[in-house]
């Protein structure tokens, strides 16, 4: 099955937004900068292509560490799965687990979750998993 693949105006979007995102979290701050950037230099080590997923804080933290983990590649929700979005669904949980290591919450826990559909919760139409630790 042949990859989808934003058009270049669709992928300038996605980047335009998700630069204008991290700003608004913080990145590169030192409030919440330096945990992105660790986690940048974790995924690259692990293998998860940064051309592939972007990770940032989100902007309405629902627990201490809240961490956004959106592919870059368009895929609206969980439900518009194909079989080729394999890899990339899969690098965003391997993110999640290289997140936990770095963080530190590896051994005692963390929740990864992602919203589907408006009675699941999802409100932004581009697939993305909430990493979250902290809080019991």
């Amino acid at each position: 099955m042949k990859e989808r693949q934003p058009t270049p105006e669709q992928a300038a979007a996605i980047e335009t937004e998700a630069r204008s995102v991290m700003v608004e979290a913080g990145a590169g701050t030192g409030k919440t900068g330096t945990m992105v950037d660790r986690y940048c230099r974790v995924v690259c080590d692990r293998g998860v292509s940064p051309d592939a997923v972007l990770a940032f804080t989100d902007i309405y933290p629902k627990a201490p560490i809240h961490v956004l983990i959106v592919p870059k590649r368009h895929i609206a929700s969980i439900a518009a799965l194909e079989p080729g979005d394999a890899l990339v669904a899969g690098q965003c949980l391997l993110a999640a687990r290289a997140l936990g290591e770095q963080t530190g919450y590896a051994e005692r826990g963390y929740r990864v979750s992602c919203n589907c559909g408006p009675e699941g919760g999802q409100v932004v139409y581009h697939l993305h998993f909430h990493f979250t630790a902290g809080r019991r």
